[in-house]
This record gives C-alpha cells, structure tokens and sequence, in this order.
C-alpha cells in the first residue's frame, strides 16, 4: 500500500512537472508567433493599373434642354436633360464581378459633377438642382461610368456646362471654357470590407492631354489613422488605377493639374481634394 501511495505521488509530480514544462513551451511560442506578427511590416500604399475594361467606343452624352425656374426669392432651380446614345443606364457592365471593386446595384449611370463638389450619380439622363441667384460662374462635368465607377474616357463620353445664374433668376450659358481643368471623381464614400481591398482612383480631364514631357496630375494620397500610409504619385497617362494597402480610417485624396515642369496649373477646376472612410466592418468606426 506504502509503495502505491509512492507511486501516486510521484505520478503526480511529474505531471505537474510535465504541464509546467508544457505551458512553459505554450508561452514561449506565443511570444514568437506574436514576435513574428510584430514583424511583418505593413504593406506600403500602391497604385496598381486596373484591369482594361470594356470599351464604349460609340457611347455618346449630350446635353439636351437645360431649364431654369426661380425657387423663393433668392434661388433658382435648374432642370438639366441629357441625351444619351450607345450606352444603357442602369446596365451592369460585364466584368463588373471580376473587378474586384466597389460596384453600383444600380448599374451604370451618368457621374454629375458641379464644381467642386462629390458627383451625384444619375441613372435616369435627368438632373435637377437648386442654386442662388448670386452671378457666380459654375462649371458642370458629366460623364458616362460603368457600373463600377469607372468612367468612360472615349471621345463623346462626356460634356462641360459652363453657366450662371444672374441676380433675378436667370441661367445664362456661358463661353465653352478652353484652359486646362481637371475634374474629381473617385474615391468617393464609405468603403467597407472587401471593397477596402482595390480602391478606384478616377478623375476626368478637359482641355488636356496627360503625358510624360506634358500636363500630369499630381496624387497625394494619405490615411489620418496611419500617418505612415501615405503616398504621393504623379500620372502621366489618363488610365484608372486602384489605391491598395491604405488602411482603415478617414483617408484623403488630394488631386492636382500640373504642366510639363511640374508646376501647378492656374485656373478654374485645376485641383481637388476629397475624404472618405475605410472600414474592415459595419459600423463604420
């Protein structure tokens, strides 16, 4: 019985001894598996070139009728028409699924862009808007997009308004302008989960042809949680690209027209600077 009674203590000894040595062992790759997590570095913010996608060649936007109708005593609301050929509002467009992106349930639709301010999608080719009586000039772009955003670059795609509204209501058309501009597009929002993953830079510009020894548009693109994401590019070559690897948070976009030297283009509709949120779930935080 005595040598049971051993047997049972030391038994008990060495288990004890043993899951000791077992958590000991745990911990320690633990702390490496964390170590090793430490270590890997973040992946810098890029620019990678987007996919072709498909092309429109005879998509057609014009602007129809533009009506204007005094609103209170201080403003006035303004009817914009569009006609539109070769191209089918509310559309997915094909490779929709396989661009890995932010895509519109809608389908495809007009990008509506007044001044300086966030597009406003269209996918009936009709617009109305409200604006003071002020004789403030204003300039509108609208293009043609994919159902993904992207917008359709093709001779005919798109159209410039230039306009104002004088003191007792009336719309006046303005000259078609001809100076170098650049219109603001993507990103745009709030991004959530998969579509933080390829986010879609976009601009459109007027006037200009983009090219390496001519005008380019200057990106500064930034992440105000991370203040190590950040990344400033120039693109030489009107194409869209996808941001990658910028984070979660508020991040920011600032675009700027620049000559051939490098040196900012004076004018109207010349830079743009735009937020918007990244988020790994709902609720955004």
């Amino acid at each position: 019985m005595k040598n049971l009674v051993k047997l049972s203590v030391v038994a008990a000894v060495s288990a004890m001894g043993f899951a000791s040595c077992n958590n000991a062992a745990t911990e320690g790759n633990k702390g490496t598996t964390d170590t090793m997590q430490k270590a890997v570095p973040r992946q810098p913010v890029a620019i990678a070139k987007v996919v072709p996608s498909p092309e429109f060649p005879k998509a057609s936007l014009k602007m129809g009728a533009v009506k204007a109708e005094k609103v209170g005593k201080d403003s006035t609301k303004v009817t914009f028409n569009f006609d539109v050929k070769d191209y089918e509002l509310k559309a997915q467009t094909p490779d929709a699924a396989a661009k890995n992106c932010n895509n519109s349930d809608k389908g495809q639709h007009i990008h509506f862009i007044m001044d300086y301010t966030p597009y406003k999608a269209l996918y009936e080719a009709k617009n109305e808007i409200t604006l003071p009586n002020d004789g403030k000039e204003h300039y509108l772009m609208c293009f043609l997009s994919r159902s993904y955003h992207e917008s359709i670059k093709s001779p005919g795609a798109a159209v410039v308004y230039h306009f104002k509204i004088d003191e007792k209501g009336n719309l006046k058309k303005l000259d078609e302008p001809k100076t170098p501009m650049l219109f603001y597009s993507r990103p745009k929002g709030d991004y959530i989960g998969k579509d933080t993953a390829n986010v879609l830079l976009d601009f459109y510009v007027w006037n200009a042809s983009l090219a390496a020894d001519a005008y380019k548009v200057k990106a500064d693109i930034s992440n105000d949680n991370i203040p190590s994401q950040t990344l400033s590019t120039v693109v030489d070559k009107w194409e869209s690209n996808f941001i990658q690897n910028l984070g979660t948070g508020k991040c920011k976009v600032v675009l700027t027209l620049v000559d051939k030297d490098g040196k900012n283009v004076d004018g109207p509709m010349t830079n743009a600077t735009r937020e918007f949120n990244m988020a790994a779930a709902e609720p955004m935080k």
